[in-house]
């Protein structure tokens, strides 16, 4: 194996023990260089491959330091949101803004091709007691008006009554915050975000939920596995 990769693998073991925390400095290059007994090139080798996989960040005149290690938005799930984060061990936590009846508006009535009342449900996602996703849902089923969606996944209430998903389309676009977003997550505006838009179909087609998300890229990094098959992924320009 060579050297560089026996020192990325050596400090990836102990950033991922906790030897190494989130915030930490590693010690000057010169002097971690000869701990190991490699050059100075064989060392930057290995920490530019730990700083590819974001375990470390280089920062001219200062030092190198271990990255925060920030939760993952998984994009191949059809789980909710809250059941991925509290998986990886996140402590979530949703405040419903809104919820009631309302006609949908014009994109939200495009992706349900339904014009007719719909439940209106407006959720702030908190992550660790900071707020990192706005999310608002238009959903077919009138039923879910008066059903509590602070603890429990849309998914999972869906189910409850009767609905079954089967799969959604989602498109995730970079944009910055908004200013009344901005408000809701204590950002200011123009700070980076995802924007995310799902629909969610149940087995004969028909879509049942559409959201659309404000996702902090600064609290979140959005992942998925690939297959030979499974997964389609597909680039496309951003509408102008």
């Amino acid at each position: 194996m060579p050297k560089y990769q026996v020192i990325a693998d050596d400090l990836t073991t102990k950033i991922r023990d906790g030897e190494l925390p989130p915030g930490a400095a590693l010690p000057p290059q010169r002097e971690l260089s000869a701990s190991y007994g490699v050059t100075l090139a064989t060392l930057r080798q290995a920490l530019q491959r730990l700083e590819n996989d974001g375990l470390l960040s280089q920062q001219a005149g200062r030092g190198t330091f271990v990255t925060e290690q920030r939760p993952t938005y998984l994009l191949h799930s059809m789980r909710g949101f809250e059941e991925d984060l509290r998986e990886q061990g996140q402590t979530v936590a949703t405040y419903v803004l809104n919820q009631d009846t309302a006609h949908p508006p014009v994109w939200a009535e495009t992706l349900l091709d339904y014009g007719f009342p719909v439940v209106r449900l407006e959720r702030l996602r908190l992550l660790a007691g900071r707020p990192v996703v706005h999310q608002l849902s238009y959903v077919r089923n009138l039923e879910l008006a008066g059903a509590d969606l602070s603890e429990k996944s849309l998914y999972a209430v869906l189910a409850a009554y009767g609905v079954t998903v089967s799969r959604a389309s989602e498109v995730i676009r970079p944009g910055v915050l908004d200013d009344e977003t901005a408000e809701l997550l204590h950002q200011p505006p123009g700070t980076p975000v995802f924007l995310s838009e799902r629909v969610t179909y149940d087995p004969d087609g028909v879509a049942v939920v559409v959201d659309r998300a404000t996702i902090l890229g600064t609290a979140l990094e959005i992942r998925t596995d690939r297959a030979l098959t499974g997964f389609s992924m597909q680039w496309t320009r951003p509408p102008t």
